[in-house]
């Protein structure tokens, strides 16, 4: 039998620092291919940054060749021009998956960070620490933007094979009600 193998990037865009983790999934195992982070804190020009992230991407989709994309959206914050230029790192970066023809999902980081270690709330450093065990990795990477990418990368295997559900439904207490009746006691 003939088992697929499925080769996943996971982006953490930003335009100071920008994270990426790439995963192949075989037989059910994650086994890490890459993982790194760009600076794009030396590019004064926000254009430059934008342009650079762009090709950053294409190099990744073209090098690894992933069959899925998943891609971290940009969190509600209180300074406009940080989100806007966040959203622009973002889209230039779907950009250039699309132009490979990609599919690409987006996930938030509460559901992120709630796929990896079960907490929507969780830092960093505790993401982290659960990839290390994940994937296997001994030393983490001086920047943990790119244990984030990584994360968006594992979330999207976790959703799409069906190991965790964080849709709403899941907190439905009727439907759980439904699903476990050998729990309710009455």
């Amino acid at each position: 039998m003939h088992t697929k193998e499925t080769i996943i990037l996971g982006i953490d865009p930003g335009t100071n620092i920008f994270g990426y983790g790439v995963i192949r999934i075989l037989d059910k195992k994650i086994e890490l291919i890459a993982l790194g982070s760009v600076d794009l804190s030396k590019y004064d020009n926000h254009q430059l940054k934008l342009k650079y992230i762009f090709e950053r991407v294409r190099y990744l989709v073209d090098e690894y060749k992933p069959d899925h994309c998943a891609i971290e959206a940009p969190f509600f914050g209180k300074n406009v021009q940080s989100m806007l230029k966040l959203g622009r790192a973002q889209g230039v970066s779907m950009a250039a998956v699309l132009t490979r023809d990609i599919p690409i999902e987006e996930y938030s980081p509460r559901k992120v960070k709630q796929a990896i270690t079960g907490n929507g709330n969780s830092s960093k450093e505790q993401v982290a620490a659960m990839l290390q065990t994940i994937c296997k990795f001994k030393e983490l990477p001086k920047n943990l933007d790119a244990t984030d990418g990584l994360a968006v990368a594992i979330c999207h295997h976790f959703q799409s094979s069906g190991k965790i559900n964080t849709s709403t439904k899941a907190k439905d207490w009727s439907a759980f009600v439904k699903a476990n009746p050998n729990r309710i006691k009455g």
